[in-house]
């Protein structure tokens, strides 16, 4: 079984090169997922000169880790969003979504994208009451969305369930990948293998690559999940957590067409199928939990992998993945301008809508830089303050951040030896000078590191599934040679 998501059998050939000049141009994007590369192209159609700098290879970061799905709800029930907004404010949400899908669409014909692009159905379906449908249909008729209760054939056994028409699903890797190649030429550079690891914010934004190239804008946009580098406005009312993705072979060939999302107890599945009809496959994403906070967090793939196994003849597993989502205090993402006056935009707080709320950002962005007034701008304004509505989460993140920080300052880390150490095996260990992140690669060589987060000085944790060192704190996660993976730090772990 391969530990990657399923999205890569099909992924493009496409190379783009490292930076390796200095450039000025109109806008420098942070970031090549969907959020990025749609930004890039609206921009680059308004007339903009764009450079876009990925870490990493385009689409393989948040974007080609997700469930490929596309709806116009979101990821919080209704009943939740209604308990903070009005129904004005949600017929607003759901439409600008909706939007967002057809622009997607859109770039699908127009630039002919081979990405599995389909119409479907998308299910909402609850066991032991765990979530009210009766009051979800309600108001979602409220908001004029045309759902009903659930009367077709199902593959699952429920006590109630919903129906939404009219959504879709992707391939999200070929669809980002594809796209990138498209726009990119004349007035839209895109780099990959190019971290930005330092900002400067002086008349115009120099952005400098970890190489140490330097490109200079008049504007800047974070389309990178979080936003990079030290934004406590933001950092404190996130919320980072990963979830888990399977993909399976059945036994048979009964692979159901639709969205389907499950409540049982206190966990979400989303289970969908995928590939051609010669090659289906069926994926389940779920198993949520506060990134760096899992204990072992092999056991929630493992969760997962049982769910599917429950409801379905599974064959074998062909595929596993972790992703990454940041939730935001008042249930909406933060979409627009760091501050007034600024020349700096963020796109941050997606939950796991982000394809949707991704190329939604776009839309606003683009908009905004062009001084075009997006009808939802304000909506999702990201220099906006909520205390009522975000008070809660935001006490409840802080004092989650707060917690991490003092006890793992004053917990010792592990006592056992290196020689303990199994091979592809990380933990925090106690040395002369203190704690130490301690890996032992496959070939017995041990790669220490110190486990201070250079973001805001948490300590990191090991995640047994991914091999990373993950921050419990903000979400910063690490490679085994302490290399940035994602996250807000631009910096690496320091070796020791």
């Amino acid at each position: 079984m391969e530990s990657i998501p399923i999205w890569r059998m099909k992924t493009s050939p496409n190379h783009f090169e490292t930076l390796n000049r200095e450039l000025t141009v109109d806008v420098t994007v942070i970031g090549g997922g969907i959020t990025g590369i749609t930004t890039a192209q609206l921009l680059k159609e308004k007339g903009f000169n764009v450079v876009v700098l990925e870490s990493r290879k385009v689409g393989e970061g948040t974007t080609g880790q997700s469930t490929g799905n596309l709806y116009g709800i979101t990821e919080h029930s209704l009943k939740e969003l209604k308990q903070k907004y009005d129904t004005s404010t949600l017929q607003q949400v759901v439409l600008a979504r909706l939007g967002a899908i057809d622009l997607i669409k859109n770039n699908v014909g127009n630039f002919n994208i081979d990405c599995n692009f389909h119409p479907r159905l998308m299910f909402l379906f609850e066991k032991e009451n765990s979530i009210d449908i009766d009051e979800e249909i309600s108001i979602a008729k409220e908001i004029g969305l045309p759902v009903h209760h659930i009367d077709e054939q199902f593959p699952f056994s429920f006590d109630k369930g919903m129906v939404l028409p009219n959504q879709a699903q992707i391939n999200p890797l070929t669809y980002t990948q594809h796209l990138a190649k498209e726009i990119h030429g004349e007035n839209c550079q895109i780099f990959e293998n190019s971290m930005v690891s330092e900002i400067e914010d002086k008349d115009d934004f120099v952005l400098i690559t970890a190489n140490g190239f330097k490109v200079k804008s008049k504007y800047a946009i974070h389309a990178t999940h979080t936003p990079k580098g030290l934004q406590v406005q933001y950092h404190t009312t996130l919320g980072p957590y990963r979830e888990y993705g399977v993909a399976a072979k059945l036994n048979g060939n009964h692979y159901p067409e639709g969205i389907f999302w499950g409540h049982f107890a206190d966990r979400k599945y989303s289970v969908r199928s995928y590939g051609n009809p010669e090659n289906p496959h069926l994926i389940c994403v779920g198993s949520m939990h506060k990134v760096g906070q899992a204990g072992d967090n092999r056991k929630n793939i493992q969760e997962v992998k049982d769910f599917l196994s429950k409801h379905f003849d599974v064959n074998r597993f062909t595929h596993q993945w972790g992703g990454q989502n940041y939730k935001s205090a008042d249930l909406l993402p933060y979409i627009g301008i760091k501050s007034s006056g600024s020349k700096e935009y963020v796109a941050t707080g997606f939950s796991t809508d982000g394809l949707v709320y991704g190329t939604l950002s776009a839309q606003i962005l683009s908009d905004t830089l062009s001084g075009i007034d997006n009808p939802y701008s304000e909506i999702f304004k990201a220099n906006r303050h909520q205390p009522l509505k975000a008070a809660k989460k935001f006490v409840k993140e802080n004092a989650d951040v707060v917690a991490k920080l003092i006890g793992d300052f004053l917990s010792k880390g592990e006592s056992q030896e290196v020689r303990d150490l199994l091979p592809e095996e990380g933990k925090l260990l106690q040395s002369s000078d203190g704690k130490v992140a301690a890996y032992k690669n496959a070939q017995g060589e041990v790669q220490y590191l110190s486990p201070i987060c250079p973001h805001m000085g948490c300590t990191v944790h090991w995640n047994h599934a991914e091999k990373t060192w993950d921050c419990p704190c903000h979400g910063s996660r690490f490679d085994t040679d302490g290399s940035v993976i994602e996250g807000p730090a631009l910096d690496g772990l320091t070796m020791k």
